[in-house]
This record gives structure tokens, sequence and C-alpha cells, in this order.
């Protein structure tokens, strides 16, 4: 059998070759996606100390058939013996509100994605346009133009090949260029190799909803004169301590608000990410504080923190797809999702880190992100429709058993290898998530200690799961049945693939021509409030974040997109991202009817695989 048969589309070879497929310096390459797997299996099992074939085995197993898909800098670095790292992305530190501070993390960010990872930055520390520079006599120009040079970095460094760049960009709710930040890609030119959000506080959404006067404030420097302004203590970056804030000015909360959602329903950015929920629910809240996330929001991370990405790929697990005995194989997902958790600690030992500061932090606190891919088809196959009762059942049950496996394997490597150095026992298990575990679970962390700070977050997985023959990406509905992607190649041009969804192949594979069954629904043709109530359904079995775009029809009306924002909020999810079809940002997936010229450089899917 050829390599190219052993893919059931052209597209998934294209990505194979294109992304993960070893290329050797003197011109050999791997022969099949097999020799993939066995590089990756092969590289991460020889970190262990005894019994490293027997763990090259496990891991190649699971990678097998697709059944987990590592995150794509593990798939291409994994003993390529090329200097990259294998993490997905990082959190950078923070910005020093000076122009040596700025230059340095700009420096931080460019060597760290010039060794394959995306970046994530909070801007909030930076002074707001206008405001004087006092110790160079000068102006300040504001956080959203320096994020113009990120940007130009980020366009120079990855202006070829088969990747595009992806950094996250985020600015609080009241910081006083907050307007400047939510309009900032209105022009479509501009900020285009980032992913924007707003820090939005538990304060700030009760003012919304009491329709109160917002204070848009800044630190005050110890050389600064407060004139007349009014100072409120305020907790801000890198550590959340409360300090002096001067304010600028007020404005209606609900005025800023809508205009966050105007920005949003227009050109589906910026995101908003519900800042306290997320540091509040953190486990390792004890010892740091949270300002951003990675490039796609599914790993809030601290300083200098990394994403160690891997998804289990749902459609492999269900049991008589399309019958009525249709189920899913739990033995089975449990079983790997514990290998899938050795082989994400495993990656930890085995990587590069662009700098020293991300490798400390982490094999401090070890943190991995398992998640899971494939499940708008496996909800199919199951005969459930995405976003009915059911459906949010089932998807909780799958959920829920590969948190409580991926924690007590955690659990059995801490036994057998050490917790994270950062673990302490008592603080961690006043985490409000640890305290929704299982009792058994908690006493075992009390007794045993855990290996990963944080085991679990569902990442956009577009590349991996068009290599697994197209499976749904991450946990979204099916984006159509048939489209038209275009594939970023390595000489920096687009590709176009006609593709056809996993399920619905399946499906004419066993019945042919019959009907399609009512399970059968795309993105488009299910409810806003539908999707979001499967994140909302997800979330509490989730111990970091969920990816998660909320598909919009263009003729939806503001005011209830608006109200969706508000429905996320109570839901619990910590972070809310739509998509509205618009001018600006274009598309890498279209329908097939509505298939035409190649997209925008850079559109709202931006996974890092």
């Amino acid at each position: 059998m050829t390599h190219a048969r052993r893919f059931l589309s052209s597209v998934s070879f294209r990505i194979w070759d294109a992304k993960y497929r070893l290329k050797r310096t003197d011109g050999t390459q791997e022969a099949s996606i097999k020799e993939t797997w066995r590089r990756v299996a092969q590289s991460l099992a020889a970190v262990e100390d005894t019994e490293a074939t027997r763990w090259e085995e496990r891991f190649y197993d699971i990678l097998d058939d697709f059944r987990f898909l590592p995150g794509g800098r593990i798939l291409a670095g994994a003993g390529s013996g090329k200097a990259v790292t294998l993490f997905n992305c990082f959190v950078m530190g923070t910005i020093e509100d000076s122009l040596d501070g700025i230059f340095d993390a700009l420096k931080e960010g460019a060597v760290t994605m010039q060794q394959g990872g995306g970046v994530g930055y909070d801007f909030s520390t930076l002074r707001p346009a206008g405001t004087p520079a006092h110790r160079v006599g000068g102006i300040a120009s504001g956080p959203v133009s320096f994020m113009a040079i990120w940007d130009k970095m980020c366009a120079t460094l990855l202006s070829t090949g088969a990747r595009r760049g992806a950094m996250m960009g985020t600015l609080r709710c009241d910081h006083p260029d907050i307007e400047a930040f939510i309009d900032a890609k209105r022009e479509s030119a501009k900020l285009r190799n980032f992913n924007l959000s707003v820090l939005v506080t538990d304060a700030f959404m009760h003012a919304v909803q009491r329709d109160e006067p917002w204070p848009l404030l800044f630190p005050i420097g110890s050389s600064e004169e407060t004139a007349d302004r009014r100072i409120i203590m305020r907790a801000w970056p890198p550590d959340g301590t409360p300090v002096p804030c001067q304010v600028f000015r007020e404005v209606p909360a609900r005025a800023l608000w809508r205009r966050i959602m105007a920005a949003t329903y227009d050109y589906a950015e910026p995101g908003v990410l519900f800042i306290d929920r997320i540091n509040d629910s953190n486990n390792l809240r004890y010892r740091e504080q949270i300002c951003t996330t990675n490039p796609c929001g599914e790993i809030p991370l601290p300083p200098y923190g990394a994403c160690d990405l891997g998804s289990i790929n749902l459609t492999r697990f269900v049991l008589h797809p399309f019958h009525d005995n249709a189920c899913i194989d739990t033995d089975a997902l449990e079983a790997t999702t514990a290998t899938a958790v050795r082989l994400l600690d495993n990656v930890i030992d085995a990587s590069r880190f662009p700098l020293e500061k991300q490798q400390t932090q982490a094999r401090a606190t070890r943190r991995i992100g398992l998640g899971i891919t494939g499940l708008g088809d496996a909800l199919i196959m199951l005969g459930l429709r995405y976003g009915d009762e059911d459906s949010l059942r089932t998807a909780a049950d799958v959920m829920q058993s590969i948190r409580d496996a991926a924690y007590l394997s955690s659990i059995e490597l801490a036994r057998k290898k050490g917790a994270f150095p950062a673990f302490e026992a008592d603080n961690y298990l006043k985490s409000p998530f640890v305290q929704s575990l299982p009792r058994t679970i908690q006493q075992a962390i009390a007794e045993e200690g855990i290996r990963n700070s944080h085991l679990l977050a569902i990442a956009p997985t577009g590349s991996i799961s068009l290599l697994a023959d197209n499976v749904s990406n991450g946990l979204e509905p099916v984006f159509a049945f048939h489209s038209r992607r275009w594939v970023l190649a390595e000489d920096g041009g687009y590709e176009a693939f006609a593709l056809t969804d996993y399920a619905l192949r399946l499906w004419r594979e066993q019945f042919q021509d019959r009907p399609r069954a009512p399970a059968f629904v795309a993105a488009h043709e299910i409810a806003p409030t539908d999707h979001l109530k499967m994140q909302a359904a997800i979330q509490p079995f989730v111990d970091q974040s969920i990816a998660k775009t909320i598909n919009v029809p263009e003729d939806y009306a503001f005011s209830k997109f608006q109200s969706l924002y508000e429905e996320a909020y109570d839901m619990g999810v910590k972070g809310c991202t739509t998509y509205r079809p618009n001018p600006v940002t274009g598309a890498v997936l279209i329908p097939e009817k509505d298939a035409q010229n190649g997209p925008h450089c850079c559109s709202i899917e931006r996974e890092g695989d």
C-alpha cells in the first residue's frame, strides 16, 4: 500500500506532506503516515526511565488510525532533530511599560515564533495613548500602536511556509484605550496576525446589568502628577495586586458593552474572556495570576506558560455507527485517555523551549491540554442532533469519562514519577474544579499528589482533523457536508480542495444513496443558543477552557446577538467567540455552493497546529 492510499482524501495527504511529514536534509523523507507515528512514539517514549519499548508501542497504538491526534508541533517536531519546540503556543511575559521593555518582549515573541510557537500577550500594562512618558519627555502612543509592530514581526517571520501566524492580544475592559482596541480591526489590513479579546471582569458585567457608569483608568506611576483625577484601587497585572489607578474618564457600561458587541457582530472580533472566572477557577490560583490566553483561547496561562496539546478523535470510539445500538466504547476511550496523558506529560521532558523561562514554568506545573475532536461527526454516528438535550447529555458524559480517566492517570504518574514541583496539596485541593471531582479522586490526590496541574482543554483542530480524513473540528458541529478548503502551501500560496465530511462518507459506504438521517445537521442549521449550550455543557468537565466558534447567521438580529454573550456569562463559560459572515475576515472553509476565490491571508480559523 502506498502512502497516498493510506488517506481517504487528497487533502489529508496534502496536510501530512506539507505540515507533518519529516523531510530530511539528505533528501529522504518519511514514506508513510505510519513512519510519522513511529517517529513520534519512539521519540516521546525515549524519556522513560524504564520500559521505553513498551511505552513506544502504547503510544504508537493510540496514534494508529488517528485515534489520538497530538498537537501539530508534536507531530512535526518530535524526533525530527530540528531545533523546534513541541509546544503549540505560549503566553509571553508581562510587557514592561518602557521602550526597552516593549522591545524585549517583542524579541522574546520573535524567538518563540521562529521555533514554531504561537504567542499570547496582554497589552494592558502599556500606558494609554496621549499620556506623558515622563522619563523621556515624550507622549505615549498607546498599546494598539505597539501591537502593529508585533503584527509586522509575525508577518515577516511567517511570510512563507505552510503555517499561519498565530497571536493573541488582550486588553482589560477598564483600560483607557479599550475603545481603540475594540475598533482596531475594522480596517481589513490591520492586525491580521492577531486574535483579539477583551478581558471582561465580573465588575464590568455587573455594571452592564445595572446600567452604571464605568471608569477607564490606569495605574499611577511613581513620578506622575495625578492633578484632580479621581483615584481608585484596582487589581492590575502582572500579579493582580490592587494598586492606585487614576480615572481618565467614565463611560456608560452598557454603551461600552454595545461597542464590543457591534464590532464582534460586524467582523467577528474582539472575543471576550471572562477573566475573573478564569482566575477564580484556576487550579493554581494560589500561585499565579492569569492575564491572557494562547492564540485560540482554550489555554489561559500565566507569564511564560505553554500549551501541550492533543485531542482524542471521538469518531474512532463509536460502536455500530448509524444503528439503533450505536454507543461510545467507554472502556477504550478511558484507556486511550490514560495513555494520552502519559504521552503529553513526556512531551514536557522531550521538548526544546525557545526561552529558559518557558522551560522553568512548564516543568514547575507540567500543564497539559488533552481535548477532543470529531464530536460533531460522533454525534451524527450516534443518531443525535447537535444541540438537542440528548446530545448535550452524551457530550457531557463523554467529557466526564475523559476527565476522570485523565486525573486518575495523572495521579498514577505522580505515584511513579512524582507530583509537579509547584504542587501544594492543601491549596490545590481548594480549587473549585478539583472540588468538583469525585471524592475518591480528591482523596487520591491528597494521598499521592498529581503529576500535572491541569489536564484538559478543547482546542480547535483544523489541520489535524483534516489529516484524520476530515472529521469535524474540536467540539464543533460539522461546518458543511460538502465544502471547499483553501490550504496554505509551503510556497506561501493557497491550494483549493473539495471536501466531504467524514460521517457522510461513512454513511454512504454503508447505505449508498439512502436519504441522510435527521442527525445530519451542519453548523448553519443549528441555533446559536444551541452552539452555546454545547460549550456550557462540557465546560464543567474541562479544567482549562474551550475554543468554540458560535456560528451566527448573517441576518441574525443584533439584539439577539448581544444577548447571546450575556447568556454565555450567565451559563458559566470562560469566554465566547462568534462568527457572523462579513466582508472583513474572509474564510478558509467555504460551503461548496459559496466557493469563490481564495481567502484573506489570515482568516478567523486560526488553529496553531
